[in-house]
């Protein structure tokens, strides 16, 4: 019984001092603090082993309470790596708040903290990013440069948290920080790169610096096949259209359904619902039903190239531009053989065959029913 009650004191006391390292690093006191450690010198280890969510560090960096918040680094460096009940290092809440002295002391006991995640998943970097806190943005990336090259769950780079977050003055120093262009034009989990998202967002700065100053590319295609000048086209209207428009024109941007092939930088790994084929591949004609339907020789061949892109729909639907280029031409040569057929001039009185004239007609029919694939816009911006 005595036993229980020597235990049950040493609880109570334990718990008394961890209250007054709380308060004291809740007022900063550095006083406070020296005299508790005098008094229990495993003060802050029994903290450390006890996996308190806030620890005395947590709280002074919170608070801004630098002499506090280096006075426990200096005796329990290892502080520096625990979490709190959010997943945030010391660091992340450095970051967070701007404390450039703090973000300085921490990567002096540990650097690997950049890489470190919260609970969102977010690295210290990525938050100093969304609060567009610059001169701790500068610091991280000097001591820890690959920190650059961490994506987001949705895998976006922090040039992506610039521009989602309007932070036009990180964007620049990141810029020119990294100088990347892989980062510049890398595309999240929607395919859109830095510039679709700026365009969307109708961010006229940003749009004119990644322009001007960058080596962004501009005729990207996100995951729905669409241009930043498509997503353009595709927001609402207001008055900085115009003035964006005018930008990317100047820069040789073009909506996708100008451009001369489908870009290869993205190809998703399923056919989005909309984009699938109006028709299924069992209601057009094959090759062998063509033959028996004793289509003009030159339809015939036209045909068997027609039916090489639809035996694979998803690489058709990958090429979908530039089959509207394709059906044009076959439209032409088909109707040509109705009125003309066998490759010359009608010069006589005899009449056309009604049924390989329908047949001729059927196939244009279906060639233009394939190119009415609709456009898709910009996804999840």
């Amino acid at each position: 019984m005595r036993l229980l009650n020597l235990i049950d004191s040493e609880r109570q006391t334990e718990g008394i001092m961890e209250r007054k390292l709380h308060e004291a690093a809740m007022k900063g006191s550095v006083t406070s603090l020296l005299e508790l450690l005098q008094e229990d010198p495993l003060l802050l280890d029994r903290i450390i082993a006890a996996c308190i969510a806030d620890t005395p560090l947590h709280i002074a960096v919170m608070l801004g309470h630098i002499d506090f918040a280096k006075q426990v680094l200096s005796r329990r460096p290892e502080l520096a790596s625990e979490s709190d009940s959010k997943g945030s290092s010391p660091l992340h809440l450095a970051s967070a708040k701007g404390y450039e002295e703090l973000v300085k002391e921490l990567l002096l006991i540990d650097s690997e903290i950049c890489l470190s995640r919260d609970q969102n998943g977010r690295t210290p970097l990525q938050i100093a990013t969304i609060k567009g806190r610059v001169t701790i943005l500068s610091e991280l990336i000097r001591v820890k440069p690959e920190s650059t090259r961490v994506l987001t769950d949705r895998g976006e780079t922090i040039l992506h948290l610039c521009v989602k977050h309007n932070r036009l003055a990180s964007l620049q120093l990141l810029v020119g920080s990294i100088q990347e262009d892989e980062l510049l034009n890398w595309k999240d989990h929607d395919g859109n790169t830095i510039l679709h998202l700026a365009v969307a967002r109708k961010q006229i700065e940003a749009i004119q610096f990644l322009l001007t100053t960058t080596r962004v590319e501009v005729n990207v295609l996100n995951a729905n096949g669409s241009t930043a000048l498509d997503v353009l086209q595709q927001s609402s209207r207001d008055l900085r259209d115009t003035e964006i428009k005018e930008s990317l024109r100047g820069a040789g941007a073009l909506r996708a359904r100008d451009m001369h092939f489908v870009s290869r930088d993205y190809v998703p790994t399923e056919v989005p619902q909309i984009a699938k084929p109006l028709v299924s591949q069992k209601s057009i004609l094959k090759p062998q039903v063509l033959l028996q339907r004793k289509s003009p020789p030159r339809i015939h061949a036209i045909y068997m190239v027609f039916w090489k892109y639809l035996e694979n729909q998803e690489e058709w639907l990958k090429k979908a531009e530039c089959s509207k280029v394709v059906a044009s031409l076959i439209t032409t040569i088909a109707f040509q053989d109705v009125v003309n057929p066998r490759g010359c001039a009608r010069q006589d009185d005899t009449p056309l065959d009604p049924k390989l004239t329908m047949g001729t007609i059927g196939v244009v029919a279906e060639v233009i029913m394939w190119t009415e694939i609709p456009s898709v816009g910009l996804t999840s911006v």
